[in-house]
């Protein structure tokens, strides 16, 4: 059995059973961009460097063993020239200067000396990581999910016990790139390519990670909102960070949201809507620090407020003064709008 080399697979598997669209990967290169991440040959974009990690592929192929071939970087221009700058003067001593210098060099100041401060010693606080419950059965060929294992489950005795294959080396750490190198924040090693990268070996041990403590209670929490709309459209902010996962339902006059997030968190709500949007061409985008909701409109009509209500004012889109603005008494609606033909 060999490992197949493609991105996004790591499989093993023997020639024999390689066969036409055996491997799902990406041809493409991992693209990261203001916090989202995902491969420049699909269009998913993550926020999680572990969801990163399991966005399945998008190309069907056969495995295969060869590496992967690297992009070329552009070679140094040798046709400019250097110059070695030349000594101006050299002292008694036999020391060569460079440049100009001060004949005399400045008096040495008299003001007394200040002691320096200590350096105030960081407080880190220690973070209590996660360890499976093992009275909970771990499902067929489950993977560690501690960073840079990657090892799979094969039964109690070997991945639970006390030989050698129960030994977890992993990263607890977060992944970093900057400025081109790629590492962890638990150590110092740092690399250029991606796939190096992944290569790079834990620098802790411990207990795998199969399934965790599943039977933690979930907490409901309430995340801010924020709106706006425009002729066409509604469009809703929910400020929520460290989403593990996010599903936005468009129904014609509802919407239906649910983000989990990390430490067991989650946001659940359904909002019924002032008006009928036309849930085909309505979409939503999981950013860094918030979900963006794009709400399209059937109609040019102005909305009052996001859920139904008796608000006699309604809310402007770039209208200033007279209907449509904040504190208007009349609503302010397009040529489309059905409530305009009945007119």
């Amino acid at each position: 059995m060999v490992k197949c080399t493609h991105k996004g697979c790591n499989q093993d598997f023997s020639e024999q059973d390689n066969k036409d669209n055996a491997c799902q990967f990406h041809p493409g290169a991992p693209v990261f961009h203001e916090g989202l991440k995902g491969w420049s040959c699909c269009d998913k974009r993550v926020t999680d460097f572990d969801e990163f990690l399991n966005i399945p592929g998008c190309t069907f192929g056969r495995h295969s063993t060869e590496k992967p071939v690297e992009e070329k970087k552009p070679e140094a221009d040798t046709t400019k020239t250097t110059t070695t700058p030349t000594a101006t003067s050299v002292t008694k001593d036999g020391v060569e200067v460079y440049g100009n210098q001060p004949s005399n060099p400045p008096p040495a100041s008299m003001s007394p000396a200040v002691p320096k401060e200590e350096p105030k010693k960081e407080v880190v606080e220690e973070v209590v990581e996660e360890e499976d419950d093992e009275s909970i059965p771990v499902p067929a060929n489950a993977t560690c999910k501690r960073k840079g294992c990657g090892v799979q489950y094969k039964d109690d005795a070997t991945s639970r016990g006390q030989g050698p294959e129960a030994t977890c080396v992993y990263h607890p750490g977060a992944p970093v790139f900057h400025e081109g190198s790629k590492g962890w924040s638990c150590c110092r090693r740092r690399v250029l390519e991606f796939d190096e990268f992944l290569k790079i070996p834990g620098c802790k041990e411990g207990k795998h990670l199969f399934v965790g403590r599943q039977n933690q209670k979930e907490q409901l929490v309430d995340c801010r909102t924020d709106w706006y709309q425009t002729q066409t459209h509604i469009i809703l902010s929910v400020f929520a960070k460290n989403k593990l996962d996010t599903k936005v339902t468009f129904e014609k006059q509802s919407l239906s949201i649910d983000i989990k997030m990390k430490n067991n968190e989650r946001y659940q709500k359904t909002i019924p809507l002032f008006h009928t949007i036309d849930p085909e061409q309505s979409k939503y985008n999981a950013l860094t620090t918030k979900v963006e909701i794009s709400l399209k409109k059937t109609s040019g009509v102005s909305w009052a407020t996001l859920e139904p209500s008796d608000a006699k004012s309604w809310t402007t889109f770039g209208v200033t003064g007279g209907g449509g603005s904040v504190g208007a008494k009349e609503m302010m609606y397009t040529s489309d709008s059905p409530l305009h033909l009945k007119q």
